[in-house]
């Protein structure tokens, strides 16, 4: 039970680590991260051991306990059909041969006494075995999130690192050019892509407003086709034709069943 505990203990001291508070007290944050991943992966790998060993005790401790229950069961019946039969010899006459079979019956009621006192006594134990296993099992589940969030803060750091250290690479690179000097290869860089900047953001410009004018035109398109629709229902008042009633969308009404019933 203490080595249940220390793994226990172990695996909560590790899910509950606050990886940001290390890394702010770590003189190099991605050796820290390189060695925290390794201590994880250490522990989970001991932690499965465990679990596996705690896992594999319990079972044969269940197996035990279903084998002693099986066992009250067959003792059970097996006093019960000597006490028949002793029954059975004492109404025929046959005293020595029931009371022989008495005394097997109280043999098989002693067993099962003794079958029943093992089961009640491997009972708390599978339940403590099984809450401890349970622990075990969202322990280990919360290690390897842990991992998974170091592994990635330390993907995640190396990137980083070497993208300042790119950054700066190309800083060093860009301070030897003098791009203030118009006549340097630079500036004249420069303004040639400001230039196609500028000419980019104006066909941009122009096809926004083409797109605008053919969404006017298909709004326009609309109205005429309602205003032409709905001329026809009046012409169609001079025939007696009942106007049709225009359709309702089922979103403006909020609440359909609000409405009376008809």
């Amino acid at each position: 039970m203490a080595q249940k505990q220390s793994i226990l203990g172990r695996i909560g001291q590790l899910t509950r680590a606050n990886i940001n508070s290390l890394l702010d007290k770590a003189e190099d944050p991605e050796k820290m991260l390189d060695q925290l991943v390794r201590d994880y992966t250490s522990s989970i790998a001991e932690a499965e051991d465990a679990v596996a060993q705690t896992i594999g005790n319990l079972r044969l401790a269940e197996a035990d306990y279903a084998e002693d229950v099986d066992a009250v069961k067959e003792w059970g019946n097996k006093a019960l059909a000597a006490s028949k039969k002793a029954d059975s010899l004492r109404t025929a006459g046959q005293a020595a041969e029931a009371d022989k079979f008495d005394r097997l019956a109280k043999v098989a009621l002693s067993k099962q006494i003794g079958f029943e006192e093992e089961a009640k006594q491997e009972a708390p134990m599978i339940a403590s075995q099984t809450e401890v296993v349970e622990k075990l099992k969202t322990g280990l589940i919360g290690m390897k999130e842990k991992l998974s969030e170091l592994q990635t803060r330390r993907d995640q750091l190396v990137a980083r690192a070497k993208t300042a250290e790119a950054q700066a690479t190309v800083h060093d690179a860009v301070k030897s050019i003098d791009i203030l000097d118009p006549t340097s290869e630079v500036s004249r860089f420069e303004d040639k892509v400001r230039r196609e900047e500028a000419r980019v953001a104006g066909q941009a410009e122009i096809a926004a407003s083409s797109l605008d004018s053919q969404f006017e035109e298909l709004e326009a398109s609309t109205t005429d086709i309602e205003v032409e629709a709905r001329l026809a229902e009046l012409k169609g008042l001079g025939t007696g034709a009942a106007p049709a009633a225009p359709a309702l969308d089922e979103a403006a009404d909020p609440d359909p069943e609000a409405r009376p019933a008809e």
